[in-house]
């Protein structure tokens, strides 16, 4: 079963924390997730995961390396993605599915 955010037919997207530092390098293995290092030792993974089979895959792939899972949310997108909202003007839809 695929699952979209709110029916706009996008990936839900994810961050996903672990304890240990993963470089760069590990992107393409997470499926291109982007990857920061935190100051406490731990590595945070974002990015949009297409399905929960895709998911699965990913906490797989976490489980395989033996990193120990801090938490996983499912995360708004990116705000660079939005479209900016000016209070000012009337809202009007500019398309109708």
């Amino acid at each position: 079963m695929s699952q979209t955010s709110a029916g706009h037919g996008e990936p839900e997207r994810y961050a996903i924390r672990v304890q240990g530092r993963l470089d760069s390098r590990w992107a393409a293995w997470f499926d291109g997730m982007s990857l920061c290092t935190e100051d406490d030792g731990s590595t945070t993974m974002r990015g949009p995961v297409v399905d929960q089979a895709a998911l699965h895959g990913v906490l797989q792939k976490v489980r395989d390396l033996g990193l120990p899972l801090i938490s996983i949310a499912r995360v708004g997108p990116d705000r660079s993605a939005v479209p900016r909202i000016d209070p000012d003007q009337p809202s009007t839809p500019t398309h109708i599915r």
